[in-house]
C-alpha cells in the first residue's frame, strides 16, 4: 500500500479535484469526506522530526574550495566509512566508483544479480539483505527507484543492524522519501534526506560545481554521531560539489518548476520525434540537447517525479494552461485578420481563395515552377582575401533599418561595400556611426541606383513596404534580397509584385544579434536564387553577395524556399513556441538548478526578447507551422494520459486490489456517487430525505 500520495489540490479542474490531499484548505476538506478517509492519502509525519540545530535550518549554498586547489591527500578520508549501498542499478554504481576511489569500503545489495560489476569497482556485493545488515555498516544508502523505495525499504531486516545506523536516500523526490524513512525506521537511526542533482551523464566528467541537496532530518546529538554525518557529507564536498541545505519541502517545491518541468518539456519534445536539420539554430540545437538528456531516463522516474512531489501537479495544470493560452493569442489574432480580410476588403474577398497566404493555405505559386532552369549552383571554396577589393565592393540599400537592419550593416560596412538605408523610423544617428548613408524618402534612396535592395521589413510589413517601394526609379536589372524568416511568403511576393527583369535572391540568416553577437562563423545561411537573370555580371552580383556572409564563416545552405519552410517549422517555429509557452510560466532560476532547466531559463532569455510580431508571422506565413503546433497539443495530451493513466490504475489498485477491503469500498463508493448524482441532478439532497434507498449520512460535493 503506498503509505504517501502527496498531490496537489490547487487545481479548478473538476476532473482534477478527486485529487485533493487532506492537506488543503478546510473548504474543499469539507467537500470529499469519502476521500479524506482513504488510507493513500497523505498523513501527517507520527514522529517528530529531530533536526541538529537549536535554529531552523535556512536555505544555504556551504562553500566550496574550487576542486583545483583540494590536496590529493584531503580527498581520502582519515576513517573510512562502511557504507551500504541499497539498488545498485546504474546510479548506485555511478555513485560507487567514486566511493570508492575515496577509499570507503562499499557493500552493496540489489534484486539483480551485479556480483560481476560490483567485483569490477571494488565492492562487496551480498544477493541476501541479512548477510548484508549483519555487517553492520555504519550508513545505509538507498539508490531505489522512486517507486520502488517503500517496498524495499519495508523488507530491509532492521533488526540486524546497528541501531544508531545513518540511513540516506538519493530520491528526485524529498517530502515523500523523508515522511516514508520517519515512518519506517526505528527512531534510533539517523536520517539524510539529499539529491544529488546530477548523475552518470551529465557528471560523467566530474561532480565539480554540481549541486548536492540535503537536509539533516534527524541526527543524533552524540559527537560520533555528528561527525559521521559530516563525514559522509564530506564525500561530495571533496569532489567540488555545490552543497545546498534546505528542507525537503523547500527542495520539493523549486525541484517542481525546475526538475519536473525540465523532463516534462523533454517528453513532450521527444514524442514530436525532433531531429537534427541542415539548418538547426542555437535555441534549436538546445532542445534537441535537452530530448538527448531526458529520453534515456525510465518513465517511472519521470512518473515518480510527478506523484511524490505534490507540487507536480500544479506544474503540470500550468503548462497546460500556458499552451492553450499561447494558441488561443494565435488563433485570436488569426481570426481579426481573416474577419479584417473577409468584411473591410469586399472587393479582394475573391482573391482569398487564389492568393492568400495565411497558415494551412497551399500556396499558388511554387518555386520550382517558376525558377530559372539556368541557375548556375552556388559554390564558395573558402575565404578568398580578408578585405574586399574594389571589384567586389557593392550597394546595397537596406529598407527597413531596425535592430536586424543595423546589426547587418555594420557588417556590410565593415567588409568595404557603401551602405544605404531606409526606414520609417528616423534612424540617421544609428546609420551615421555604422558609415551608413541614411534616406526618409525611399525615392532619394532608389534614385542612388544601389545594385542590391535587402529587405531588413518584419514579417507583417513586408506586403506593404513592397508595394509603396518607387520600382520606376531602380535600375531594371536590381537584385532583391530579403532575410525573413519564412521563406515561401516572400517568394510568392517577390515574384507578384517585382518587375520580371528584377533578379530574386530569398535567404534567412539563421542568428540575429544575440546569438550572432560574437561572429557568425559556423552559422547557417540558408539562401535560395529563385531568379537571376543569366548575365555573367548579374550571375557574379548574386555571389558577391553570398560572399558576405560566406567571408565571415557562415554555413552556406542552399535549399528551397519549401524545404526551408519545411525544417524551419519543426525547429525554429517549435523553439520559439516552447520558449513563450515556458515564459508564460514566468520561470525563475533556483538555488538548485540542473543543467536542464538551466537549457529552458537560455531558451526563454533566447525567445522573449523577439516580438509577438516575429513569432506570429513564423506561424501565419508558414504553411507547415500549424501542423506542428497540433502536433505539439497532441504529444502534450498524449503525456498527461500516460500520467493519469497510471494514476488511475494506482487508485484502482488501492480501492479494489485487496479482496478484504473490496466489498466495504464499493459499498462506499456506491453510496458516495448515487448520493452526489442524486443531488447534482435534482438540486437539493432535502428533495429526496424520505427515500430509502439514499443514505441519510449523503451530503452534496
Amino acid at each position: 500500500m503506498i503509505s504517501h500520495f502527496p498531490l496537489h489540490s490547487s487545481l479548478s479542474k473538476p476532473s482534477l479535484s478527486l485529487l485533493s490531499s487532506s492537506s488543503s484548505s478546510s473548504s474543499s476538506s469539507s467537500s470529499l469526506p469519502l476521500f479524506q478517509s482513504l488510507s493513500f492519502l497523505p498523513k501527517t509525519p507520527s514522529k517528530p522530526l529531530l533536526i541538529h540545530s537549536a535554529k531552523p535550518l535556512p536555505v544555504k549554498c556551504c562553500s566550496t574550495t574550487p576542486a583545483s586547489e583540494y590536496d590529493q591527500s584531503d580527498s581520502r578520508p582519515v576513517s573510512p566509512l562502511k557504507i551500504a549501498i541499497i539498488g545498485f542499478g546504474n546510479y548506485g554504481q555511478f555513485l560507487a566508483k567514486t566511493l570508492v576511489s575515496q577509499g570507503h569500503r562499499v557493500l552493496a545489495h540489489s534484486r539483480s544479480d551485479y556480483s560481476h560489476t560490483a567485483k569490477k569497482l571494488g565492492v562487496y556485493y551480498f544477493s541476501n539483505p541479512h548477510d548484508l545488515c549483519e555487517q553492520h555498516p555504519e550508513v545505509i544508502l538507498l539508490c531505489t527507484s522512486i517507486i520502488s523505495t517503500e517496498r524495499v525499504l519495508k523488507t530491509l531486516p532492521l533488526q540486524r543492524l546497528k541501531r544508531s545506523t545513518l540511513f540516506v536516500d538519493v530520491l528526485s523526490v524529498k517530502e515523500f522519501a523523508r515522511n516514508l524513512l520517519l515512518d519506517v525506521l526505528p527512531s534510533d537511526f539517523d536520517i539524510i534526506c539529499s539529491h544529488p542533482m546530477f548523475g552518470p551523464q551529465s557528471a560523467k566528467q566530474s561532480w565539480k560545481d554540481l549541486f548536492f541537496v540535503y537536509d539533516k532530518v534527524r541526527i543524533g546529538n552524540e559527537s560520533s554521531r555528528v561527525q559521521r554525518c559530516e563525514q559522509f557529507l564530506g564525500i561530495f564536498q571533496s569532489e567540488g560539489c555545490r552543497m545546498v541545505e534546505m528542507s525537503c519541502q523547500e527542495h520539493d517545491k523549486f525541484a517542481a518548476g525546475s526538475q519536473f518541468m525540465t523532463h516534462t518539456v523533454g517528453r513532450v519534445l521527444d514524442m514530436l520525434g525532433l531531429v537534427s536539420t541542415p539548418i538547426n539554430t542555437k535555441g534549436y540545437e538546445t532542445l534537441l540537447n535537452l530530448v538527448e538528456n531526458t529520453c534515456g531516463d525510465s518513465f517511472d522516474l519521470y512518473y515518480g517525479l510527478f506523484l511524490y512531489n505534490k507540487s507536480a501537479l500544479e506544474m503540470v495544470e500550468r503548462l497546460d494552461s500556458a499552451f492553450d493560452a499561447l494558441r488561443n493569442e494565435l488563433f485570436g489574432r488569426l481570426h481579426q485578420v481573416v474577419r479584417k480580410q473577409l468584411f473591410e476588403k469586399g472587393e479582394k474577398v475573391k482573391s482569398l481563395h487564389g492568393g492568400s497566404y495565411l497558415n494551412g493555405t497551399a500556396s499558388a505559386l511554387s518555386s520550382n515552377f517558376l525558377r530559372s532552369p539556368d541557375t548556375i549552383p552556388y559554390e564558395f571554396k573558402g575565404k578568398i582575401s580578408e578585405s574586399v577589393d574594389d571589384s567586389s565592393k557593392l550597394k546595397i540599400a537596406i529598407f527597413g533599418f531596425g535592430n536586424f537592419g543595423q546589426f547587418l550593416a555594420k557588417t556590410l560596412a565593415s567588409q568595404g561595400h557603401s551602405v544605404l538605408a531606409y526606414s520609417r523610423t528616423d534612424y540617421r544617428d544609428a546609420a551615421q556611426k555604422l558609415g551608413v548613408t541614411f534616406f526618409s524618402d525611399a525615392n532619394d534612396l532608389c534614385e542612388e541606383h544601389p545594385e542590391v535592395v535587402l529587405l531588413c521589413t518584419s514579417i507583417l510589413s513586408t506586403e506593404k513596404v513592397l508595394k509603396s517601394m518607387p520600382f520606376q526609379r531602380l535600375k531594371r536589372s536590381t537584385l532583391f534580397v530579403d532575410v525573413l524568416s519564412v521563406k515561401e511568403f516572400p517568394m510568392n511576393l517577390f515574384i507578384q509584385h517585382l518587375p520580371p527583369e528584377f533578379d530574386i535572391l530569398c535567404t534567412h540568416p539563421m542568428f540575429g544579434p544575440e546569438s550572432g553577437k560574437n561572429g557568425w562563423n559556423g552559422l547557417p545561411f540558408v539562401f535560395d536564387k529563385v531568379r537571376i537573370g543569366n548575365d555573367e555580371r548579374r550571375i557574379a552580383r548574386c555571389n558577391r553577395f553570398l560572399d558576405i556572409f560566406a567571408r565571415e564563416g557562415c554555413q552556406m545552405v542552399e535549399m528551397t524556399c519549401e524545404e526551408h519552410d519545411w525544417h524551419a517549422a519543426g525547429s525554429q517555429f517549435i523553439t520559439h513556441t516552447m520558449g513563450r509557452v515556458l515564459e508564460k510560466l514566468q520561470l525563475g532560476s533556483t538555488p538548485i538548478n540542473t543543467t536542464g532547466y538551466e537549457t529552458l531559463l537560455k531558451l526563454v532569455d533566447n525567445t522573449s526578447g523577439d516580438s509577438f510580431d516575429l513569432y506570429y508571422g513564423l506561424f501565419m506565413y508558414n504553411v507547415n507551422a500549424m501542423e506542428q503546433l497540433e502536433r505539439m497539443d497532441f504529444a502534450f495530451e498524449s503525456l498527461k494520459k500516460q500520467l493519469f493513466g497510471r494514476l488511475h490504475g494506482v487508485l484502482r489498485k488501492e480501492l479494489f486490489g485487496k479482496s478484504q477491503k473490496r466489498e466495504f469500498y464499493v459499498f462506499v463508493l456506491s453510496d458516495f456517487i448515487r448520493c452526489n448524482f442524486y443531488i447534482m441532478v435534482t438540486g437539493s439532497p432535502a428533495a429526496h430525505s424520505g427515500t430509502s434507498d439514499l443514505p441519510a449520512s449523503c451530503t452534496p460535493l
